[in-house]
């Protein structure tokens, strides 16, 4: 039975689906208005929760394929997504640092180098980061990877854990860790895996080059002074309780020499999680993919018996995120062939038509950030939007160039929005130490934030460059 106190929460997702399928079509299919109202059902689910996340989309792709508007294989194809797969990898990593104690011990040896604040402790997660950055094309396996586990075992160093405990230290950590790597993904044309097909439909729709160094230097200024003021402002929302950690770094460093020598089963994880470090760093050398990479390095700790089969199995977070997160991204997918999309991007510069084109391409650019509330994945908002955009900024006369810098760029700050947003986001939420609803409301703030910092000092910096 549905509590009456709870029955508000049943109520929207099926007001907003309804309101969405009674607006006029305007021509467009049925079937393809009929996905939308899914979609803004299910988003609208997510939010008011009358289940889990996972429960919840299950119900909307459900509906979808019993009122006809998708097959069973096109209903279950987000569930063979490349990154989707990779979200679930992510989740077993951290569950083998976590287990063998490689976290906490890796964790210790951060907080005794860096740890006497929690702000700087933000700082040094964003820092290696940036380090793994240019040579890291996938920022799920950088941020979900390689730096959530090392965070969440910093978190538990301090005895904050997800519930009562978690603002201790976990959320603000979690908040900083994400918000930072999409700023970092932005910094480098190598350091997201849509950032290329960018810089390749700009080529194709203009002949404009945009090549890694323009990418990088257009992208230095703001990108400092965003990862400067980005990490400090989540740690205004989302305050640690433990702010100052001096006086726990020597009880850290007593804690390192109880622990004594690596175990067999440390040295094991370690050892697959360099080789898939490497792997990842030199993936354009070596071309096996970043989801390929991942599943070798399980599939070592399997043979390894780094860790059993019984864990994966345990490891409920990496299959509820393949549930939702799989689920999502066809949703996404399959609403975008419907030509719907499109038509929004045709229809969004009506409204900044005879304005001057700086004025009109940051109007784009607001735009482009915002509409990432439909999207459940980067590559797929620039697959999807990128060209439009880039078409209509170009005929307003903006320089093909910075309209192509602006826009790639834009395509990794707009993940800071929502839960689901980017590949990272995923793992980082599934910890349990952020609220869906602080998870939103520290987005909105990042991403006014981002428009601030990336329109003004961004277009004063590109004009001095010489981008326009």
């Amino acid at each position: 039975m549905i509590a009456r106190s709870d029955l508000w929460r049943w109520v929207v997702p099926l007001a907003v689906g309804a309101t969405v399928q009674s607006l006029p079509h305007g021509g467009y299919d049925p079937r393809g208005w009929g996905l939308l109202a899914i979609f803004a059902a299910t988003i609208a689910g997510m939010i008011a929760r009358p289940l889990p996340s996972g429960a919840v989309v299950l119900v909307g792709i459900t509906a979808a394929n019993i009122l006809g508007l998708l097959t069973v294989r096109q209903t279950l194809s987000g569930f063979g997504n490349p990154t989707v797969w990779l979200i679930v990898a992510a989740f077993i990593f951290a569950r083998g640092f976590v287990q063998t104690r490689l976290g906490e011990r890796i964790a210790y040896v951060i907080i005794a180098a860096v740890g006497s604040s929690a702000l700087r402790l933000g700082y040094a997660l964003l820092a290696a980061d940036l380090v793994m950055a240019p040579v890291t094309a996938s920022n799920t396996a950088r941020a979900g990877g390689v730096l959530f586990p090392i965070a969440r075992s910093v978190a538990r160093a301090f005895d904050s854990n997800p519930g009562p405990t978690a603002s201790r230290l976990g959320t603000f950590l979690m908040k900083a860790l994400y918000q930072g790597d999409l700023v970092v993904s932005a910094m480098f044309l190598t350091s997201m895996a849509a950032n290329p097909l960018v810089a390749e439909m700009a080529f194709q729709g203009s002949g404009a080059r945009l090549t890694w160094g323009t990418w990088a230097l257009a992208a230095l200024v703001p990108g400092i002074v965003a990862l400067a003021v980005v990490p400090y402002v989540v740690y205004r929302l989302c305050p640690p309780e433990v702010k100052d950690t001096t006086e726990v770094r020597a009880h850290v460093r007593e804690r390192l020499r109880d622990r004594g020598p690596m175990s067999r089963d440390e040295k094991g994880m370690l050892g697959v999680f360099l080789v898939v470090l490497s792997l990842w760093v030199t993936g354009t050398w070596h071309g096996v993919s970043t989801t390929t990479v991942a599943y070798l390095g399980i599939s070592a700790l399997l043979v390894f018996r780094v860790l059993r089969w019984q864990d994966v199995l345990e490891e409920t977070g990496a299959w509820n995120a393949l549930v939702w997160f799989g689920g999502l991204v066809m949703l996404a997918g399959q609403l975008n062939e419907t030509g719907l999309i499109t038509a929004f991007a045709e229809r969004s510069g009506t409204l900044v038509e005879g304005l001057p084109w700086p004025l009109a391409l940051s109007g784009l650019l607001v735009i482009y950030l915002y509409s990432h509330y439909a999207f459940a994945s980067m590559t797929a908002h620039v697959t999807a939007m990128f060209p439009a955009f880039f078409a209509l900024a170009c005929a307003l006369g903006a320089p093909p160039l910075l309209a192509a810098v602006s826009l790639g760029m834009f395509s990794n700050l707009n993940g800071s929005l929502t839960h689901y947003g980017a590949g990272p986001a995923p793992v980082i939420y599934g910890a349990g130490y952020v609220s869906q609803a602080q998870w939103w409301k520290v987005g909105f703030v990042v991403s006014v934030l981002h428009c601030l910092i990336w329109l003004p000092i961004g277009f004063a910096w590109w004009k001095m460059i010489g981008l326009w």
